[in-house]
Formats: structure tokens, sequence, C-alpha cells
């Protein structure tokens, strides 16, 4: 079928009839003859059959391939030949080829409107053809006529004109290439003028304006040159960016973003920026350290610039460490405050270049931008940690690479400081604790502050073993936070800010250090300035403030204005119903309070001011360093314990005192040294083999026992038994404790919370029994000041079993008398060299009337035999005693009063009575209740009553055997 079409398509405008003619001899021989076509479509007609026998054609006749059918059907002939056979299969081609034929003839005649129409449309276009031919011939002719009609003249100016014009545009070329070599001279200038914004843009216009003219040969030599010229200028420009990290400038830092930003590597910049701040980080503290142990060192050795930073740090001497140490931490600073004001740059800048840009920006460059933007943001705060962390880092290994265990407390307190101020930086800087630097510093803490405490509880046991116990002359307004130790206090120091914060001011406080130091200072220069301006003024000369104040002392005492109404009012006594003058009742206060013989200053000794000034110690190194202040407050605590536990030993420890059972010592205070002697006292160690410490851990934490000096007498009479010196002791002991009081709320700020009952029990149990050794130390010198077995001696003399009533008391109360007075005067005399106290006074008064009036009491139990009127003159005795001791002393009541009149008064009741008042009054001793009983025997009491009282105080006193 395809063959029919295709030699249709060869015949052009010939009809089917005269088509056929022109066939090939081949293809005529497969058309039949009219006569074959019609006998065919006469004889088959029906379009089934056709049908049929066009499916029964063999595939190959409908194939693309050239093929030769008469030899296809020859090879298929068989090899004997039939004539039937042949006739039969010739006969069955043609009829194939006769419903062909008639197919095809159905078909042409089906298209034949479609043919004739299209046969129309190629007579038009012949017709079109044939007028573009006449046109053409037109147009030739005239072209002939046009190049006739011009001169070769005319066409050549026209080339001239032509080719001057290309000319002109070649010299603006040349011209401007030849700018373009000339560039680099620019170029230098303005990088040496660190003009790189500037420098860039140029490049970028000379590489952008040489790609123009890249067809010409020298354009490529140029554009390497030019390429070669913007590395240089990548390379300045990362020359330039390390700059920034040790001295930050704005305008500077200003070009370097603006120079990478026309490269486009604003995110490169960033990466090389915290590249270079690490790399000054080692660069810096490498240099500090190495210049000062080639200092050091002494010789141009090279040898230490080839160590490690951790190794060179152990070169580095004692004397040199803290110089060393600030000025790393100056060095450090500087590196911290270039970041924290790049940061500030990109926070104040960052934002507004890009803005003025955006109107001639698309919509995916503000896009890059604000990533850029992002970028930087996150960089810049992840590298605040990172960096911060490389400075920890360096400075632990300093820390660490020398032994400061045998360094002075002030270069020690100086190392906290300058750490603790790193560590302000730090927390300011990237909001860090600085577990790092504070793990460092506590190992060094608790390495020298075991060392140092154990020095300084040798020192004190030094101190107590030579100290004299003579008075410390301070002033009246004398406090601890006038000490260098205690300035801190004295500022209102938060616990975490270094003792060098505090010369700035109060509205510095609030400012960060960043800020306060951002255009110039360091905070690490303080330090120096502080210890020069530092003085203590808190000695008194001989004693007093001036000559004016201890004349006023004594003049103010005798001037009446100053008296309360009550005391200008007649005393009236109860039992005499004298009345004494105004004068000699303020005479007789003026004897009770002996401390206003003196300006009323504190009471305290060299070795207690030492014991202040190293709580003050304790205190600046526990504030700066928390994390060892258990540790601190603890070796603190023992400071006290050891100074109580001495006092204790020197003037209040004394069996025999201790066994009268009238509770001298509490049962906490008793607990308490009982604690210090077990935890702190060293009893193994004698005193002349101090040297010689046990290895053990336990034994190196205690102290031995400290011995009184041989300078300090307490057997003198005419000295009251050294009281001078037990009043500075014992009340420099009781104003220590009142300074541990008033540093209570500091040491509970800075307490670790799990601690703290620690520090609570320390000043229940400890601190505030201070107090309490007043009562056994001054019961010693009233149990010596005054004679009381003389007392007895003259009792025993007395005959109580008068039978009349006596109006005259007997001897022995007027020698007692006189004892109190010489008593009086003697604390009157000593008062004048040391001030003695009102609460100290009144004790002394106390025990020394408690202890009269039991030896009364003990006096009245060895009488052997009294009547009714020896009983009523032991009462005139003791009123008489009474009215002349009032004279004497302002204390009221009058101790143990009633326990003498309780038991004259005794004498008079009755069996039952007595019996129930035996029961009742266990206060008094066997010998004493025995002794009232044998006396009443007789008068009112018969043998057998005495029997039974007898053995009710046999039952009383059996649970105390």
């Amino acid at each position: 079928m395809q063959k029919i079409k295709s030699l249709m398509s060869r015949q052009g405008l010939k009809s089917p009839q005269e088509s056929v003619h022109d066939l090939s001899p081949v293809e005529n021989f497969q058309i039949p003859a009219k006569e074959e076509q019609r006998e065919p479509r006469e004889q088959a007609t029906d379009p089934l059959a056709e049908q049929e026998l066009i499916n029964s054609i063999e595939e190959i006749y409908f194939s693309n391939d050239s093929l030769d059918i008469v030899k296809y059907e020859l090879e298929k002939l068989p090899p004997v030949l039939t004539l039937h056979e042949i006739e039969e299969y010739r006969e069955k081609l043609k009829r194939q080829q006769a419903a062909v034929s008639r197919k095809v003839a159905d078909l042409i005649l089906e298209k034949q409107p479609s043919y004739v129409k299209e046969l129309e449309r190629v007579t038009s276009l012949q017709t079109s053809l044939q007028l573009a031919a006449v046109i053409c011939t037109n147009g030739r002719r005239h072209l002939n006529t046009a190049k006739e009609g011009f001169t070769e003249a005319s066409l050549g100016l026209l080339a001239n004109q032509r080719k001057r014009q290309l000319l002109i545009g070649l010299l603006k070329s040349l011209r401007t290439i030849k700018t373009l070599q000339r560039t680099d001279v620019r170029l230098s200038e303005m990088l040496e003028e660190e003009d790189y914004p500037g420098a860039i843009q140029l490049c970028l216009e000379c590489q952008k304006a040489a790609s123009t003219f890249k067809h010409y040969s020298c354009i490529s030599e140029l554009n390497s040159k030019l390429q070669d010229t913007l590395e240089q200028i990548e390379e300045q420009l990362d020359v330039a960016l390390c700059k920034i990290c040790k001295n930050f400038d704005v305008a500077h830092y200003t070009k370097v973003q603006q120079a990478y930003r026309l490269l486009g590597k604003t995110q490169t910049a960033m990466d090389q920026l915290h590249m270079h701040f690490t790399q000054a980080i080692h660069n810096t503290v490498f240099q500090v350290v190495l210049g000062y142990v080639e200092l050091c060192a002494g010789n141009s050795d090279t040898k230490f610039q080839k160590l490690p930073y951790k190794d060179l740090c152990t070169h580095i001497t004692s004397d040199s460490y803290i110089p060393c140490l600030t000025d790393l931490c100056k060095a450090l600073w500087e590196v911290m405050l270039s970041y924290f004001r790049t940061m500030e740059w990109h926070e104040k800048f960052d934002h507004e270049e890009p803005q003025a840009a955006s109107d001639s920006t698309s919509v995916s460059a503000t896009e890059e931008n604000n990533f850029d933007r992002n970028y930087i943001k996150k960089k810049l705060e992840h590298g605040l940690t990172r960096i911060w962390q490389d400075v920890q880092l360096k400075v632990k290994t300093y820390l660490l690479g020398t032994d400061m265990s045998n360094f002075k407390y002030d270069d020690f307190i100086v190392v906290l400081d300058i750490v603790s101020r790193l560590m302000q930086v730090g927390e300011e800087f990237c909001g860090s604790k600085s577990e790092v630097l504070q793990e460092s510093i506590r190992k060094q803490s608790v390495n020298y502050f075991k060392n140092y405490h154990r020095t300084r509880l040798e020192e004190l046991r030094m101190f107590l073993e030579n100290e004299t116990w003579e008075l410390c002359p301070v002033k009246s307004s004398f406090s601890i936070l006038q000490l260098h130790e205690f300035k801190c206090l004295g500022q209102s120091r938060s616990p975490s800010m270094s003792p060098s914060k505090q010369a700035t001011s109060a509205d510095a406080a609030v400012v960060s250090l960043f800020e306060q130091y951002t255009s110039g200072g360091n905070p690490f220069e303080i330090q120096c300035v502080l210890k020069d301006d530092e003085t203590e003024d808190v000695l008194a000369a001989n004693g007093y403030e001036s000559d004016e104040l201890e004349k006023s002392a004594y003049q103010e005492y005798d001037s009446d204005s100053d008296v309360a109404e009550e005391l200008k009012r007649d005393y009236v006594d109860e039992q005499t119903g004298d009345a004494p003058s105004k004068r000699e009742t303020l005479r007789s206060r003026k004897r009770s309070d002996y401390s206003l013989n003196k300006v009323n200053a504190p009471i305290l000794t060299n070795t207690t001011l030492n014991v202040i000034r190293l709580v003050g110690k304790y205190l600046q190194m526990m504030t700066i360093l928390k994390p060892i202040a258990f540790d601190v407050i603890h070796c603190m605590s023992q400071l006290f314990d050891y100074y109580l536990y001495a006092v204790y030993t020197f003037f209040g420890r004394n069996d025999a005192y201790e066994s009268t059972g009238l509770g001298l010592s509490s049962s906490r205070l008793r607990t308490t040294l009982n604690r210090i002697q077990e935890s702190l006292i060293d009893m193994e160690v004698a005193s002349e083999n101090v040297g010689s410490l046990a290895p053990g851990e336990e034994r190196k934490e205690k102290v031995p026992s400290p011995h009184l000096s041989h300078m300090v007498v307490l057997t003198e009479s005419n000295t009251l038994y050294g009281l001078a010196q037990r009043v500075v002791a014992t009340e420099s002991l009781v104003f220590l404790a009142e300074q541990f009081e008033f540093l209570q709320n500091q040491l509970d700020s800075v307490m670790p919370a799990a601690k703290k009952p620690f520090l609570q029990q320390f000043y229940s149990q400890t601190v505030s029994t201070a107090s309490e050794l007043r009562k056994p130390i001054y019961w010693i010198v009233a149990a010596k000041a005054i004679d009381y077995e003389q007392q007895l001696l003259l009792m025993a003399n007395v005959k109580w079993d008068v039978k009349e009533i006596m109006s005259q008391h007997n001897v022995y109360v007027d020698a007692l008398l006189k004892e109190f007075e010489l008593f009086n005067r003697k604390l009157s005399e000593l008062s004048k060299h040391v001030r003695i106290p009102l609460p100290v006074s009144n004790i002394l008064w106390e025990h020394c009337i408690r202890l009269a009036n039991r030896t009364l009491v003990e006096g009245y139990a060895n009488v052997k035999k009294c009547s009714n009127e020896g009983r009523a003159l032991m009462q005139l005795d003791f009123q008489q005693f009474l009215m002349k001791l009032e004279k004497l002393t302002d204390i009221r009541p009058i101790p143990d009063k009633e326990f003498v009149e309780t038991y004259i008064k005794a004498y008079y009741l009755t069996e039952n009575d007595m019996e129930r008042w035996i029961k009742e009054h266990r206060e008094y001793s066997t010998k004493q209740l025995t002794n009232l009983v044998n006396v009443c025997l007789g008068s009112h009491i018969n043998k057998k009553a005495r029997q039974k009282l007898l053995a009710t105080i046999d039952d009383m006193d059996r649970p105390k055997r």
C-alpha cells in the first residue's frame, strides 16, 4: 500500500488513468488491465469476501523493505512443478490483486474531493511563483541601474567613515586597558592607607572592565594580575582582622567588615576572626610567661622558647608569680574586651548597612544578608564560651604550675583577688560560673590553707605562751572594721566581689566591667593603688585617746549633771533607817563601777588582736573563694576554741573549787571544753618536745596544750592573785566572742546550706559560753582575796549560849568587813591600771559575798551550844554585816542573804516543821543540817525527835554517796 502511495506522490498532477501508463514494467505487471479489473469487480462484490482475500495476503507484501516479489514467488515454487497447482496459485494471486485494486480504487474515489481541492492549491501556488519570478527580475534590473548610478568614490567614503568609527572605539578601549594596567599602583596606595573597601571595589570594577575586553590578548595577563592583587588584599585583610583581637578599633573594624562584605565572605571572615582570637590567647599568655621566665633566668638562652606553655609555667619564681599573673590577666582582659566590643559593633552597626542597600537589592539578596547576620550572631554567641574556656585553661595551667603553699598570706590573698576578679569577668563575659578556675584555685587554696592554718595555730600557741596578758591600748571607738583585714566589711562588699573592686563608686558597682573599662583602663590595675591608701588608727596613746579625755573621764564622774534622777534621791537603808548624803551615795556607786576610771575602751591583748586579724584574713579568703568556705569557717572556729581553752586552762581550771557544787561551770561549758580537748588539743606531746609530732593526719590537726608564761604571777595577794591578767584574759575572750557574733550573718551568708548546722552549733555551744568563763575564773580570786579561814577561827571563839540579848555585834563581823574594805581598795587601785567592767566587778563582789555568807553558815554550823539569845546574836551580827556591806557595793539583792537568814531562823522551828524544812532545803550540807539538829536538842527538840531528824538527813545524804 505504501508503494502505491509513493507512486501517487511522484506523479504530481497526473490523473490516475495517466499514472497507470507511467508505471515501471514490474509495477505494470502488478496492476491488472481494465478488463481484469472489471472482471473481478463484477464477480466479487461481497465486501466480506474481499476483506478475507486481503487478509489472506502474506505479510511480506505489506513490509517496507525493498523486496523482489518475483524472486520471492519463484523461490516458493516446489521442486517439482505441476501446471495445475501453479494455475490455481496464479488464480489466487489474481483474486488477491483484484481485491487490492478494488480497495485502492475505492479509497481513491473516496478521497477525490480532497484531491481536487489540493490540486487547485497547487495551481494557485504555481501562479504565485510565476509572479515572484517577475518581481525578482525587476529587482535585478533596478539594482543594475543603482550600480551604474553611484561611483566607487562614494562607496569608498562610506567605507572610510565606518573604519573611522571602528578606530575611535578601539582607541577608547586601548585607553581603558592602559588605565587598567596602571591600577596596581593605586591599589598599593589604598592598601597602605588601609582603605580595604575602596581597594576591593576598585579591583572588582577592574575585573569587570577586563571581562569586557577579554578578546584582546593583553587582557588575559591583566586578569591574572588583578586576581593576584585581590588575593594579596585578602591576605592583608586577614592581617588587619588579626589586629582586632588585641586592640579593637571601630573605624578599623568597620573597614574590614565592609571589605569582606564586598568580597561576599562575611561568614569566612567570622570563622577567621575566631581562629585569630584563639591564636591570640595562646600567643599572648606564652609571650607574657616567657618574658618573665627569661627575665628571672637572667640569660638570653633560647631553650625556654621551645618549651610548651605548661612546662614554661613551672619555671616562674615565687617573686615574679603575682606580677606575671597580673600581666597575664591584663593581656587576656584586652583580648576579651576586644571580643566584647566586636559583638557590640555587630549589634549596633551590622543592621544599618544592609538597610541602606535594601532599596537596590533583590529579595534574594536581602534573605542572604539576613542569613549572614544570623550566622554571625550565633557564631559570636558560641564563641563567648569557647574563648572563656581557653582563657580558663591557660590561667588554670599557670595557677597549678607553682606550689603556693609557702606564699605569704597577703600574696596569696592577692592571687585569690586576681582570680576572683577574673571569674567575675568571666561571669559578665558569658555568664559562666568558671568551674575550671574555681576547681584549680580550690586545690591551691586547700593546700595553702591547711599549711597556713597549721602554722597560725602554732603561732597562736607561741603567742599565748609568751603573752603577759597586759592591756593593749586601743581607742574607745575601736572597731574591727578599722583593721585592714575587715575593710571589705566596712565597705558593705558582697561576698562574691573581690576587695579591689571596692575602690569603685556606688554607681560604678551597677555598671559591668566591660562597660566601665571599654574606653580604657584595666580592672587588674586597681590593687596596687589600694594598699598604699590603707591606714589603721586604732591604738591610743598610753591607754588614753588624749589627755583631755582622761581628764574629762574624772570630771564627768564628779559632776551631778549626768547622774540619773533616781540616783540623786536620798537612799534610806531598810535596816538602820540611815540616809547617807548624796555625795556618799555617788561615791558608793563609784566604787562599784570601776570602768569609769578610764575611757570605755575595749579590753583586749596583742594576742586577741592577732586572732582578730587572723579571722579577718580567713574571712577574706572565704568570701573570695566560697568552695572552701566551710573549711575556712571550721579553722576559724578552731582559733576561737584554742583561745577559749587557753584562757580556761591558764586562769579557770581548779578542781578544788569545781567540787564545791556551786555550779560555777555550766554543763554546756564543760561539754564545750571537753570537745575542744578531744578534737583540738594534743595531750600526748610534751611541752619540751613540741617539734616531734606523730605523722598521723589526726595528730597533724591537733595542737599541744599551751602553758602560762612564767612572767605571769597569779599567787600574790597584793595583785589580787593576778586579777588584772585574769580580767584582761577573760574580757578579751568575751570581746572576741562579741566580734564573732558580729560576723555571724557574714559567715552564714557564705556557709553551704548543708553545713549551716555546724555554724549554728558553734555559736550556740561555744561562742555563747565565753562569758560563762567569768564565774570559774573570778571565783578563784574571790576565794583567795578574803581570808575565810580566819573568819571561821574568830567565829569559833564566840560564845553563843548567852542568857541575855546582846546589843553589840561580835568582832568577827568587823574583821570580815575590814577584809571587804581591803578588797575594795585593792580593786580600786587595780582599776587605775586596768578597766574593770561592771559585770566583772559584780561577779567578783557576788562571789566574795556568796563565799562570805557560806563561811558564816559554816561558822554557825560549827557551834556546839547555842541559846535563843545566841541565835538572836547571830541575826544581829548578820544584819550589821549586811548594813555595812551594802555601803560597799551596789549589788542588790545581796547574794545568799536568804541562805544565812533561813539557816539562822531554822533554829526556832518545831519538830515537824524542821523535818519538812530539812527535806525542802537540800542546799545545806549534811554537816550543817546535823549541827542544826544537835544545837536544837534540849531547847525544843527531844532525843527521839533528834534521832528521827538525823535519820531523815542520813536518808537524804545516802544518794549522794
